[in-house]
């Protein structure tokens, strides 16, 4: 990596941890520039303001977040070609890695940005909005797959329950977060788990412990 693609990783990894900390409006570019030990120059020539640093940390931390869930689920794809185990050994892969984050979660910039959204430019905006819908699609792709062989016991919108499954890993952040209890959230993707597992296993095939 160059230096300059190093200082700019820099940046954003200070910014990043102290937005997910304290929001954007009380992370400063002054204070960037003093952890990161640069110029106010050197600053603004990778980054023209605040809301061009904004961009440049949703869009990678958006494009961490679909690298993880690519690697979980590819992975329990490879183990098994049963889109429901598939999908369950996924979510029990992702509870795991999430478990064994120290100091649990340290939050999401997509609900960041939501909360201070008036803070940003429309295009930010419609990022956040499209990683949002993004993850509709990937759990909706992977829940049609699903119901295809497996029809569930009760009728649902599988685009309402791939929403129930993006509520659940933002609501665990929130909940681990505030109750500082950091194995909430996964106990909480493993409690999603149990529910997709009764949603489409038949009575007879239920483990029973």
């Amino acid at each position: 990596m160059r230096k300059g693609e190093e200082t700019r990783t820099r940046i954003l990894d200070v910014a990043e941890a102290a937005v997910l900390q304290k929001g954007f409006g009380g992370t400063s570019i002054e204070e960037l520039i003093a952890e990161t030990g640069i110029t106010k120059s050197g600053f603004f020539y990778h980054f023209r303001d605040k809301n061009e640093l904004a961009k440049a940390l949703l869009n990678r931390y958006i494009e961490n977040d679909e690298r993880i869930y690519d690697e979980i689920f590819s992975r329990a794809r490879e183990l098994t070609g049963d889109p429901l185990q598939s999908f369950l050994l996924g979510l029990k892969l992702l509870s795991e890695l999430l478990s064994d984050l120290p100091n649990g979660h340290p939050g999401c910039l997509v609900a960041t940005v939501c909360y201070y959204e008036r803070l940003f430019d429309r295009e930010i905006q419609e990022t956040n909005r499209n990683a949002v819908l993004a993850w509709r699609r990937r759990f909706g792709r992977m829940l049609r797959e699903i119901m295809a062989v497996y029809p569930p016991r009760e009728p649902v919108d599988v685009d309402q329950l791939a929403d129930m499954v993006s509520s659940v890993l933002e609501g665990g952040i929130v909940l681990s977060k505030t109750l500082k209890e950091p194995n909430t959230l996964a106990e909480q993707v493993l409690m999603l788990r149990t529910f997709v597992k009764m949603l489409f296993l038949p009575v007879a095939e239920m483990p029973r412990a």
